[in-house]
């Protein structure tokens, strides 16, 4: 395995790589947000997370509502099959809160565990902001699960930064912290640095955990260099605004700029956007891509290899702003 620059979760005792794998690509094509990307095959989904680790992931995220479960099942199996039982491996899963009260987070953790196969839940995490209980009653029932040793670490996932507070007021009164906030973050979706979440992840100590770290594929360029691609994307994602022919048109010189960045390297711009994320703002950015091909794990692994200085990070920076102005 290649020994990635692991560094400090946040104010947990975790040391994970700046790069973890997103599993939502995992599903299975199960339930609403499943159908987002194409069934995988158990071969693709072990080959998709053993290159991951072995080019210096340590750490997966998944969720119960990515296929009902079946994400986790299938990252639990790939694991168990691929992996040698000894290696350090961290698992961060959520909790989905729509239509339920915080009392389901007790009621369904051990739901979470079995699909697991019992492994450690390193973090979990509220995975939006919206139940039928407060913020306050969620972080109380995250306490509980803490102290009764069936998750190690709490976060969140599309917080605000005020809810973000209230969550970190509430567990200190247990003795915890907040570790992270899950948001999505990208060159082109760059909110939490002007809605005070990631001023506010800062002052608290918390991880920023972004998703969506390369717009769905858009920072990969190709759909520039080929529009005809977006005709074979399966799923809703070809109809956002990122993939429309004005969407694609206004990201052009910020793709061209990471092009140019990447060739100093021998990368490509999908590497050098996410080594801006992971480098941009110290260590406090953590970011989760997908993959969906054994060449899309290699190609994340490698943006941990290099890292842009201060001069690149703020010429892309100021592209991108114009990219999404």
């Amino acid at each position: 395995m290649f020994e990635a620059q692991y560094r400090p979760f946040g104010q947990t005792n975790l040391r994970l790589s700046p790069l973890g794998l997103g599993c939502w690509q995992f599903s299975n094509g199960k339930g609403l947000v499943g159908k987002f990307w194409p069934v995988l095959q158990g071969d693709a989904i072990h080959d998709i997370v053993k290159t991951s680790y072995e080019g210096g992931m340590n750490w997966f995220d998944t969720a119960e509502v990515y296929g009902h479960g079946q994400s986790e099942q299938a990252l639990a199996r790939a694991l168990r099959e691929t992996l040698p039982a000894e290696e350090a491996v961290f698992i961060a899963t959520k909790w989905w809160p729509l239509f339920r009260t915080a009392s389901s987070i007790g009621s369904t953790i051990d739901e979470r565990i079995r699909l697991l196969e019992g492994r450690t839940i390193h973090l979990h995490q509220v995975h939006q902001p919206f139940s039928f209980s407060s913020v306050g009653s969620e972080m109380k029932e995250m306490a509980k699960l803490a102290a009764a040793g069936k998750i190690q670490n709490i976060g969140v996932s599309n917080f605000s930064a005020k809810q973000m507070r209230e969550a970190d007021r509430v567990l200190r009164e247990h003795g915890l912290r907040l570790a992270s906030n899950q948001v999505r973050y990208s060159l082109l979706d760059r909110r939490i640095e002007h809605n005070g979440i990631l001023e506010t992840a800062q002052e608290l100590g918390a991880a920023i955990i972004a998703y969506s770290p390369l717009e769905q594929g858009i920072l990969s360029g190709k759909f520039h260099q080929n529009p005809e691609l977006i005709k074979a994307i399966s799923g809703p994602r070809k109809w956002t605004a990122s993939f429309r022919k004005d969407g694609l048109s206004r990201s052009k010189p910020l793709i061209d700029t990471l092009e140019q960045v990447a060739a100093r390297y021998c990368a490509t711009a999908t590497q050098v956007a996410l080594n801006w994320l992971i480098n941009a703002h110290g260590e406090t950015v953590f970011a989760i891509p997908g993959a969906s091909k054994v060449h899309h794990a290699e190609q994340n692994v490698k943006a941990m290899r290099f890292k842009l200085s201060k001069d690149e990070i703020n010429e892309i920076s100021e592209v991108s702003r114009q990219a999404i102005r």
